[in-house]
């Protein structure tokens, strides 16, 4: 009777209208939010323009002349890719994840937020997921959520609720204005992958080394079920749930259709199999050069005030601002603007920039210097700190500790404290309290615990080196090698660094020689000391070991060979005019400031390894100068070309001067200071120099072929830093050229080898001397070395 009565009292009209307030009120509840969302009352939402034109951080992507990605500049490491790019494998893993009504809904798919309420919300079942489609995940990606932390759980939840009504409209307006396809690629182009992976296309690389339309089945599946927790499923970190999580994505690939049982079931059983390439501006290929690029092209003009005082602080000046004016690659980003009158962002405008970098001859380079460093030169250099007992040589110890408080006042330990206002006695005693660290070895990484100070000295021990190699024919840098660990040692000796160059600055004296003063390497010159009266004293430059100055007439060309410094004396005394000579150096290319002094014959002045190896290419391209290039094009993202690069050429000298230097070169391999090539078991068509200035600080090596001209530098990170028997360029910069070019010429796919000939020009004159005594130098291991 009473159940009866209870039903009677429903079915009044006033209950009939609240059990309709009561069903309603949720509907009108959320369309008026929607409403009041739509126009603006909780925040701005996206614009129309904004919907066509997304913002996002795109990575600037490097490419080799050979089409692989060296590297990338980015504030999130991302790249862009069309849909026809995507393998299928990835679209049907996606969409049977995370949203198998895709194709079926305009954004929000209701049967899912149904099962969401039922299950989720009143059963308190939580597996059942949140409901989003991929267009609400794009939207979320895309315009992401306030992150406050809100500790009224009304706030919280007030939040959470607009949030998800603004995904809920900015879907609607994104499946409005995108197909389902562009829909698609904007997901896989915006979802981090973590390991600093943002976007497919760096995700594939970082994971696979593969390009997204490479992926296969189960590579696809394990990254887009990377997607729902990027931590908790990497496969670097967490393989066990990683390889769960991509069985799943699988599995549901089959429910979905895409894939039979059997599909399944054998491509569940394969292991997780990675090729993992994280990107990093520290680690990759061509760290060195990549950094150099990223400078010169983001460059402002420069400034008197970056530039020493003086007389070669003004040279230097000048020829900056020359290369700003004239070089449009240099300050390229403020140089050009984009269509809205904004410069160009290296880090956030997706650009793809088109190297001269051979990327497998960059391999080579880079391995040609770790073994030679890592494998003799630094263990002869331990050994000689070990019976020094100094890192330092021939200075004193008030020089030492100068040397010590610059290098902490450089170090980013000392800016940090000095940004945080911590006095010098603080600074000081910081460097002196040890630390756990990582540091450097040849034979791995390695943690200790050290003070900053003593780790500074540590890192002392090691010597430095450099390295380039560049087609002479059009001056495409081909090798850029900076250092042996971008990580640890920032400074780029190749590009960067200006050392003296020693006598590898002899062969454009010898030039001079035969180019201005109409000598040839045949021209008889006595075997003595050399004497020039200048304005100050009398200066007679002094051999590097114990010679014979036995008054014989010997060819010019032996003087080369052997590298005498009395030769190039008696070259520098027959030219008159030191300027004379430093301003035809200065047509090979040579930007550094040459000193017009007597002494410039010996290598005195600083150069750095690109400009000299850029030089040597000049006797390679038949007296053509090709000033090195290493960049050929710009594009924007969606492959507009946004500029093209040539190599400014000028002739330096004529193709006779140029065929006997070459000549003259390869002597000083085959019967000289260089004659180790051949000891190497090199025995194609080359020529070279080495170099070494005083006490051994710098080491050098330029050799030249017919296709590639290649040069080497090793040294201590200072002056005072260096070995004290056996630095010799021929000994420690030399072996570097030897390695990478044997490597080069065992690769047939690179077309160089050994067979290679230098051409001969229509009319050349060749010069036959006498050969009897240019071999003293090899014999006697004579130390190519200067003295001023």
């Amino acid at each position: 009777m009473a159940k009866k009565k209870m039903i009677e009292r429903l079915r009044t009209p006033a209950a009939v209208k609240w059990f309709w307030i009561v069903l309603c009120a949720p509907v009108a509840l959320i369309v008026v939010l929607l409403l009041l969302t739509r126009m603006g009352a909780f925040g701005k939402l996206p614009t129309f323009e904004e919907l066509e034109n997304p913002k996002n951080n795109l990575a600037t992507e490097i490419y080799s002349e050979d089409g692989e990605m060296i590297g990338s500049f980015y504030i999130q490491n991302r790249s862009y890719v069309e849909y026809g790019e995507l393998s299928p494998a990835l679209v049907a893993a996606l969409v049977a994840t995370e949203d198998m009504r895709f194709y079926s809904h305009s954004g929000i798919d209701f049967v899912s937020l149904a099962r969401v309420a039922v299950k989720t919300l009143a059963m308190g079942n939580r597996s059942q997921g949140g409901g989003s489609t991929i267009t609400q995940q794009l939207a979320k990606n895309l315009y992401p959520r306030d992150t406050t932390v809100y500790r009224n759980p009304i706030s919280k939840n007030s939040r959470l609720v607009i949030a998800k009504l603004k995904e809920w409209i900015t879907a609607v307006m994104l499946e409005y204005n995108y197909t389902k396809e562009e829909i698609i690629t904007m997901y896989l182009n915006t979802v981090p992958y973590g390991s600093n992976a943002f976007g497919i296309k760096s995700a594939a690389r970082t994971f696979f080394n593969k390009l997204p339309s490479e992926l296969n089945i189960e590579e696809a599946a394990m990254l887009v079920g990377v997607v729902n927790a990027p931590t908790r499923y990497s496969p670097r970190s967490n393989p066990e749930r990683a390889l769960a999580r991509r069985n799943t994505v699988i599995g549901r690939m089959k429910d979905k259709g895409y894939i039979d049982r059997r599909q399944r079931d054998s491509i569940r059983a394969l292991p997780l199999v990675l090729d993992y390439r994280p990107i990093s501006h520290n680690e990759g290929t061509g760290t060195y050069f990549r950094e150099m690029l990223r400078q010169v092209m983001t460059s402002g003009r420069p400034v008197r005030e970056s530039f020493p005082a003086g007389v070669a602080g003004e040279w230097e000046y000048k020829k900056a601002v020359g290369q700003w004016d004239e070089n449009p690659l240099y300050g390229w980003c403020s140089k050009n603007k984009k269509a809205n009158g904004q410069p160009y962002d290296l880090y956030r405008d997706g650009l793809k920039i088109y190297t001269t970098i051979n990327a497998t001859m960059q391999k080579y380079a880079e391995e040609a210097v770790w073994e030679q460093m890592g494998q003799n030169v630094q263990p002869q250099m331990d050994r000689t700190i070990g019976w020094r007992k100094s890192v330092f040589a021939d200075i004193s110890a008030e020089e030492r500790d100068a040397i010590m408080k610059r290098a902490m006042r450089n170090s980013d330990r000392y800016r940090a404290l000095k940004r945080e206002g911590a006095t010098a006695e603080e600074i000081e005693e910081a460097f002196r309290k040890p630390v756990k660290m990582r540091v450097f070895g040849y034979k791995g990484d390695r943690d200790t615990t050290m003070t900053p100070y003593d780790s500074l000295m540590y890192y002392k021990r090691f010597l430095r080196a450099g390295f380039m190699a560049l087609d002479p024919s059009n001056g495409y840098v081909k090798a850029y090698v900076g250092g042996t660990s971008y990580r640890y040692f920032k400074y780029d000796m190749a590009g960067q660094g200006k050392r003296q160059v020693g006598s590898t600055i002899k062969p454009f004296i010898y030039t001079f020689a035969i180019e201005q003063l109409g000598l040839t390497p045949c021209t008889p010159v006595p075997n003595l000391p050399v004497t020039i009266e200048t304005d100050n004293e009398p200066w007679s430059p002094r051999e590097a070991s114990k010679v014979v100055y036995d008054g014989a007439l010997k060819p010019l060309k032996w003087g080369l060979a052997n590298s005498r410094n009395n030769y190039s004396a008696w070259i520098m005394k027959q030219a008159l005019q030191p300027q004379a000579v430093s301003d035809f150096i200065h047509k090979f290319g040579i930007e550094s400031y040459i000193d017009p002094v007597y002494a410039l014959c010996l290598g005195t002045s600083d150069f750095s390894l690109f400009e000299l190896v850029g030089a040597y290419g000049t006797f390679a391209n038949r007296g053509l100068h090709v000033d090195p290039i290493f960049v050929t094009r710009i594009e924007d993202r969606h492959g507009n070309v946004l500029a093209n690069f040539t190599a400014p050429a000028q002739v330096a000298i004529s193709e006779q001067t140029a065929y006997t230097m070459l000549s003259m070169l390869k002597n000083v391999v085959n019967a000289g200071t260089a004659g180790r090539i051949r000891a190497m078991g090199l025995t194609a068509d080359i020529g070279g120099k080495t170099g070494t200035s005083q006490k051994n600080s710098d080491a050098w090596f330029i050799g030249v072929t017919p296709k590639l001209v290649a040069g080497g530098w090793v040294g201590g990170e200072d002056r005072s830093i260096h070995l004290s028997s056996g630095g010799e360029g021929s000994k420690i910069a030399l072996p570097i050229f030897a390695l990478f070019m044997k490597k080069v010429y065992a690769d047939s796919k690179l077309g160089i080898t050994q067979k290679d000939q230098f051409p001969v020009p229509v009319g050349a004159v060749s010069y036959e001397c006498d050969e009897s005594d240019v071999r003293d130098a090899v014999l006697a291991g004579y130390e190519d070395e200067f003295f001023d």
